[in-house]
């Protein structure tokens, strides 16, 4: 007598097999990461290391996955963000302590520096959410948003003030070296031009000015980062304060439920390249219209998404495209990219160069009643307290790096759009208002 193959009992797996087929954040199996890390080892070593993007890109795969992974495993640190914050800010001990090899630091830092490859995971992410929204929800929490941003912006520097005053820090520092760094939209587009217009005012070297302000940007998004993995907590043991990605309340339960059926949808290759396409199109449009319109050209971007998402302007299909895109950048390329960021742009020296309680104190408060008056101010308007409190702490972030950052410890990278206006927008406001007041000041 024959047996059905079908009844015959499943052999098990050997324990070897098992771990080979591990895959280090979710992305690379064992068996192909330590070949591959084999690989980079003997070319660096050798003096071989290729100096162009598949070098860079290399040496982000093989570090941000695996300290992601690490962050993921690690008791109470895993709770405050760990993933992120170990992908960011121990690759830039690493280069301070000479723990990377030069070949290394040198192909990610041009890569980084040259390719702008940050704001091209942003369009995708921004597009991708956007046009993967119910359009009535989006356009209400643009509209919602702001009253917790405005609320906590104001709150956040009064409490901040009091903290930097109490502990002796004066209220000039506090406010022109503390807080509005923090709430300056992050580096680029934050700590630069803030440093550049402080020191054509006082007479200062823009170098110094920005050494100053740096360390309150990167602190300060480091304490969003925790608070936003500890709200992700927060949200799992009391699921009726989080809409799980979804910011606004709503009766209807269809529309509550994307961030659960964005992952059910089927994957179209063609059409994830229609959605890339379609993602740095807008970008190049927001580049286009930027110095007409006078606001960042990655706002013009979202703005042109959102007009375009509401107005149903493209087919579905396109739409479902641009979300693909943005599903596989989530999960390909986030750790890798704030590897980079890591790298290029958090020279650890700044950060320990201002430490002092007294400082710290007041940047954990500043950041703290941000985070607080949005959880509260956004539950009065209703809006899902978790994700208003996470929406309003992306004020206080490091610019885009910050946003992936803080959105990935909570597992809420949809809400990336909402991050962006509240960075872009709310820094380019800070960032003016300060440089203005410091003018009048010094007349």
């Amino acid at each position: 007598m024959i047996n059905n193959p079908l009844e015959l009992p499943l052999q098990q797996q050997p324990v070897w097999k098992k771990m080979l087929s591990y895959r280090i954040g979710g992305v690379i199996p064992v068996g192909v990461y330590i070949p591959f890390m084999l690989v980079v080892y003997f070319l660096i070593h050798g003096g071989h290391f290729p100096q162009d993007m598949l070098g860079a890109a290399s040496i982000m795969m093989l570090y941000g996955f695996i300290l992601g992974e690490i962050g993921k495993r690690i008791p109470i640190l895993k709770d405050l963000g760990g993933a992120p914050i170990l992908a960011t800010f121990v690759p830039s001990y690493m280069v301070y302590a000479g723990l990377m090899p030069q070949a290394a630091i040198d192909t990610v830092t041009v890569f980084m520096e040259q390719t702008n490859f940050l704001y091209l995971y942003i369009a995708i992410v921004i597009c991708g959410s956007i046009l993967g929204m119910n359009r009535d929800l989006m356009v209400n929490a643009i509209v919602k948003l702001f009253v917790p941003v405005i609320a906590g912006t104001l709150l956040a520097m009064g409490a901040g003030m009091i903290a930097g005053i109490g502990l002796g820090l004066g209220a000039y520092k506090t406010f022109f070296y503390v807080l509005v760094p923090i709430m300056a939209g992050g580096v680029g587009e934050g700590a630069i031009p803030l440093s550049i217009g402080y020191s054509q005012i006082l007479g200062t070297t823009q170098e110094e000015n920005f050494a100053a302000v740096l360390p309150a940007v990167m602190l300060g998004s480091l304490c969003a980062i925790i608070l936003s993995g500890l709200l992700n907590k927060l949200g799992q043991k009391k699921p009726e304060l989080s809409g799980n990605g979804t910011l606004l309340k709503s009766g209807d339960s269809d529309v509550l439920k994307y961030a659960e059926d964005k992952d059910k949808k089927p994957i179209n290759l063609n059409q994830m390249a229609t959605g890339a396409v379609m993602a740095i199109g807008f970008f190049m449009l927001g580049t286009l219209a930027a110095e007409a319109v006078g606001l960042p050209g990655v706002i013009v971007m979202l703005f042109a998404a959102v007009i375009v998402k509401y107005f149903n302007l493209l087919p579905k299909q396109l739409q479902d495209g641009a979300q693909m895109m943005q599903r596989f950048f989530v999960v390909a390329v986030t750790y890798p990219l704030l590897l980079g960021m890591g790298v290029a742009k958090t020279p650890w020296e700044s950060l320990i160069s201002v430490l002092s309680p007294a400082y710290l104190i007041t940047i954990a408060v500043t950041v703290i009643t941000m985070v607080a008056t949005g959880y509260f101010v956004g539950k009065w308007m209703n809006m899902y307290p978790v994700e208003a409190a996470i929406i309003t702490g992306t004020r206080c972030s490091q610019g885009g790096t910050g946003d992936v950052a803080i959105l990935t410890a909570c597992d809420r990278l949809q809400l990336m759009p909402f991050a962006q206006v509240c960075t872009r927008l709310g820094g380019a406001a800070t960032v003016t208002a300060a440089i203005f007041l410091l003018r009048w000041l010094t007349l």
